[in-house]
């Protein structure tokens, strides 16, 4: 059975590894749909507006001084929501 991460702080070096096999687990997904001509506009769309968005809510947190894993929190909020629904769609 899976330990839920929700209402619990994760430590650094577990949010660096979320962080990495949900970004990978996401980039395999979406690699496969453009290979195999499955991914719609809206997707291509998502990956642009997320990553802009990500950025932006960490470089607020990076110049408010916010600490390393409230940089990271977009990115990793992000990642593991696209694994997450790419991986209901396959």
């Amino acid at each position: 059975m899976k330990k839920s991460t929700v209402g619990r702080t994760l430590a650094l070096p577990e949010l660096y590894s979320e962080l990495a096999l949900a970004s990978w687990e996401t980039i395999v997904h979406r690699t496969m749909m453009m290979m195999n001509g499955t991914c719609s506009i809206d997707e291509y769309q998502r990956m642009l507006v997320e990553k802009s968005e990500a950025m932006q809510h960490s470089a607020i947190a990076l110049m408010t001084g916010g600490s390393e894993r409230a940089v990271l929190a977009p990115f990793h909020a992000k990642a593991r929501a696209n694994a997450k629904r790419l991986r209901a769609k396959a």
